[in-house]
């Protein structure tokens, strides 16, 4: 089973006990179904992904005291950071205090109180780790954040009614229509209008859903006057608040895992150091000053902080040693970011085109399939869906590096070109996972394809730096006829797939 289908479980299974869906919620169900699915998940592993980030006396003091769950090792910490120098102490802690609000006052600019109480509620529960570097990039972010939201469009709604910058479904539901009188020049504003307020604020991209109705608006204006486009505009209005809600919870995931190294780099940084009390007092008041000014400026807060921070490391002479290994590491991350970002640009551009394979992406893939499903529905021209997945694959990424892992997926892309028509559809659905849409093609057919590309995938040479690496591939088959839908042909497919893994992998399924 995929980790796609473990989401899936956990969205079902939250519906059905009708639980509010907060982080520590959804993480418990999620590794609940995990579980059930026999995948073991890093995030589920408890305490053991956080001990290798200790210093060997603090491990060795974790497993005396008998640490077992995260609030204990949290509250183990916090004790041990209490029993430090109350100076030192109090760096660290308003330190990490300032971090927060700085993260609360970005989010809460979103006009969506959900937002603003998940920030809350990340300030509640910031886990103690990471060091001056990492604070410098994620404030830079954060800058980054600030400086480029704009929320200028909600202007535009004043003329139909109250505007409230906290909540947009309050201000969305107020709007009046009542003096718009069809094939009026108004209905082209609003439509405009409309169209601008479809487009997510965080989200990078407008979903299928939200393209359409704007496309609709776009078309005949006067289409805001019929009777499904309340509707129809409700359940827009709910698509593009799911989208932001998701790209916000993404970047407060990935700040999560940032945050995850910032207490103990500093804990450790003060511990190691020989700076003066009378020094360390002096970075105190700036901070002090720093957490007083309620200006709300970030820009100001973020260049005093790196000013504050940069005293402290001229400071910490006994580091410099440490300080210029960490610095090559650093770099080559910053490379290796300007490289993602670069593909990332590339990857947006094409839209279609998985960057990596030059396969078709998954949305792409998702639009063909609406395709063949309403030929399907229309003139009953069957097809099949085959999922491919490699086998072991992290072993590739853990022992030769992601970048031999780039080169095989490159490889295997070019083998499924090889292999399928013309007519075929290829695509990579994500990470090590790809799917073929075979139109006109029956289960035998769909067979002997899958069967060609397993066992040529088999018998290949992947080479990586004069070095051979094996690899295999598990494949699950669906065909459409077989099946009560689309999405239910998708989902037997993927059952397929996770049924030749459990078999042994190097197989077909159904065999």
């Amino acid at each position: 089973m995929t980790i796609n289908q473990i989401v899936r479980n956990t969205i079902e299974s939250l519906k059905l006990q009708g639980k509010m869906w907060t982080p520590d919620v959804y993480s418990e169900t999620f590794c609940i179904e995990a579980k059930k699915a026999g995948v073991v998940v890093e995030d589920c592993s408890g305490i053991e992904r956080f001990m290798s980030l200790l210093d060997k006396k603090t491990f060795e003091e974790v497993k005396q005291y008998r640490v077992k769950t995260g609030q204990e090792l949290i509250r183990f910490l916090i004790s041990k950071m209490a029993r430090l120098n109350p100076t030192e102490a109090s760096v660290l802690v308003e330190t990490l205090n300032f971090l927060a609000q700085n993260m609360a006052k970005s989010i809460e600019m979103l006009h969506n109180t959900d937002a603003a109480q998940l920030a809350q509620k990340t300030v509640q529960i910031l886990t103690l780790q990471s060091g001056k570097t990492q604070i410098d990039l994620l404030n830079q972010a954060w800058e980054n954040f600030t400086h480029l939201y704009n929320d200028d469009f909600l202007a535009k709604l004043s003329v139909l009614g109250n505007v409230d910058k906290t909540n947009l479904q309050k201000t969305i539901e107020g709007l009046k229509f009542s003096a718009v009188q069809e094939g009026s020049q108004d209905y082209v504003k609003l439509a405009s209008l409309f169209i601008a307020g479809l487009a997510p604020s965080i989200a990078p991209a407008m979903s299928s859903e939200l393209l359409v109705l704007s496309d609709k608006m776009h078309k005949n204006p006067n289409y805001i006057a019929e009777g499904t486009f309340e509707e129809e505009i409700t359940a827009a209005i709910a698509v593009r608040i799911a989208l932001d809600k998701k790209s916000v919870n993404e970047v407060i995931r990935s700040l999560d895992e940032l945050l995850g190294k910032l207490s103990v780099q500093l804990i450790d940084l003060i511990e190691r150091s020989d700076v003066s009390s009378i020094e360390i007092k002096g970075i105190k008041k700036d901070l002090e000053a720093l957490s007083a000014d309620h200006s709300g400026d970030f820009k100001t807060a973020h260049k005093r902080l790196y000013t504050i921070a940069s005293t402290l490391e001229e400071k910490v002479d006994v580091l410099n040693k440490d300080l210029k290994t960490h610095n090559n590491k650093v770099v080559e991350m910053g490379k290796k970011i300007e490289s993602l970002e670069a593909q990332l640009e590339q990857a947006n551009a094409a839209s279609r085109e998985d960057f990596l394979t030059k396969l078709y992406n998954k949305r792409a893939l998702d639009e063909f399939l609406a395709l063949k499903e309403a030929d399907y529905e229309r003139h009953g021209h069957y097809y099949c869906i085959v999922m491919f997945d490699l086998d072991f694959f992290k072993k590739v990424n853990d022992m030769y590096g992601h970048e031999a892992g780039d080169v095989i997926l490159r490889a295997f892309a070019q083998i499924l070109k090889e292999n399928g028509r013309s007519s075929d559809i290829l695509g990579r659905y994500g990470g090590e996972e790809f799917l073929v849409i075979l139109g006109a093609t029956d289960m035998e057919g769909a067979k002997k394809f899958a069967n060609k590309v397993r066992e040529r995938v088999e018998s290949a040479r992947f080479m990586y730096k004069e070095k051979r690496i094996e690899l295999t591939v598990s494949v699950g088959i669906a065909q459409r006829s077989e099946c009560t839908s689309l999405n239910a042909t998708i989902v037997h497919a993927d059952e397929q797939l996770y049924k030749a893994k459990k078999q042994g992998r190097n197989r077909i399924e159904p065999a």
